[in-house]
């Protein structure tokens, strides 16, 4: 009963202090230790290259996905509007959760959970990626075989399957890698506290962008029309979890997990064992990623083998990131990157379809066609 109690006065008490925090009356103190400017640009630079690559490999590997899903007769599961309304309202809550979460219960017991879920997590989104590469390195006098698991439960007319899957020893040995990174990146987070193993950013940073990459891939919208939707949603809830709260900030810098990329602004001085990170959220590269993703599917309908469109929201997308990093720099405060991402990577593309001509083809394109967009909605 007194435990019931002491929970409930937490919950209470963290509830009493985020009020106060959004109406202005407890200071939001974010302490840094300083950072040379050269170290800064150094940081900031490594954050976009690592924003642009996922954003970039992971587009035309969607187009690629969407043609395998079409080829094997799959109907494509894409993101419609009616989700992509839901998602700044279910992502606002499972955050302020997360944030509740963290001041009630000790936050080691719940990395602890997070890290072991995110570890089964991270073996399959880093094998999805790195499997090619892998494979490519393994010769070709490798004794290779192939194997097939299946399981069903029933029988003849009542088989239902549960398990269909192919593999060969190649496959094996990039679980094998991808797990041994994984392994690495627990061991690193396990010994933080010890300066000596302060390098397990660079395996989050890994793990983080297979995450991305994964995202921007498989995550696919079903026209332009619901990708504006989903971005002006998430224009408006980055900006209130930023500047109206410091929950989200809360809940980056204690969330041990890779759900951002990160790079030392003192990495000029300790390389590698720098502790002042400057950050970037998955969120800030798989939001706008599968809206770009969308772009060369768009073009490729146009039958004019060019990314026009790709090319604009890209361009627009690394304008966009740059604009956040210039005003992080001179503010000297964190801010919502989609503040400055979304109205990039929505106008730039919709400017150029109206200069072109294509505005009107623009938003009537789906990769889902109307009647089986509605019955998903």
């Amino acid at each position: 009963m007194a435990d019931s109690e002491t929970v409930a006065e937490k919950v209470s008490q963290v509830l009493t202090d985020f009020v106060n925090e959004t109406i202005g009356e407890k200071e939001n103190i974010t302490a840094k230790e300083p950072s040379t400017p050269e170290g800064q640009a150094v940081a900031y630079v490594s954050l976009v290259v690592m924003a642009l690559v996922p954003i970039f490999y992971g587009s035309f590997r969607s187009v690629k996905y969407q043609d395998k899903q079409k080829e094997s007769g799959e109907k494509p599961e894409t993101i419609t509007r009616s989700d992509a309304a839901r998602f700044p309202i279910v992502a606002s809550g499972l955050l302020f959760g997360i944030y509740v979460f963290f001041q009630v219960f000790p936050k080691e017991y719940i990395n602890i959970l997070i890290g072991i879920y995110f570890l089964v997590l991270g073996i399959f989104a880093t094998v999805h990626v790195l499997r090619p590469l892998i494979v490519s390195c393994i010769p070709a006098t490798f004794p290779n075989s192939s194997y097939h698991i299946q399981l069903t439960e029933g029988e003849d007319a009542g088989k239902e399957e549960w398990l269909n899957q192919k593999f060969d020893r190649r496959d094996l040995v990039a679980v094998a890698v991808c797990a041994a990174i994984l392994v690495w990146y627990a061991l690193q987070k396990s010994f933080v506290q010890n300066e000596a193993c302060n390098q397990h950013w660079i395996t989050n940073n890994v793990l983080g962008l297979a995450f991305a990459i994964n995202g921007v891939e498989l995550l696919q919208l079903s026209s332009i029309g619901t990708g504006c939707i989903l971005l002006s949603g998430f224009f408006f809830y980055d900006i209130f979890w930023v500047f109206g709260t410091n929950v989200m900030s809360s809940v980056a810098k204690n969330f041990n997990a890779p759900i951002k990329v990160v790079f030392p602004q003192d990495f000029l001085i300790r390389g590698i064992f720098g502790k002042n990170f400057a950050m970037l959220g998955l969120g800030d590269i798989v939001i706008p990623g599968i809206f770009i993703a969308l772009l060369p599917r768009f073009d490729i309908s146009l039958k004019r083998n060019k990314h026009t469109y790709f090319y604009s929201g890209f361009i627009a997308y690394i304008l966009g990131l740059i604009m956040t990093m210039v005003v992080v720099i001179v503010s000297q405060h964190p801010q919502p990157a989609l503040l400055y991402l979304v109205p990039a990577c929505l106008g730039v593309p919709l400017l150029t379809a109206l200069v072109k001509g294509d505005l009107n083809t623009m938003l009537k394109y789906s990769d889902v066609p109307e009647t089986e967009e509605k019955k998903s909605d």
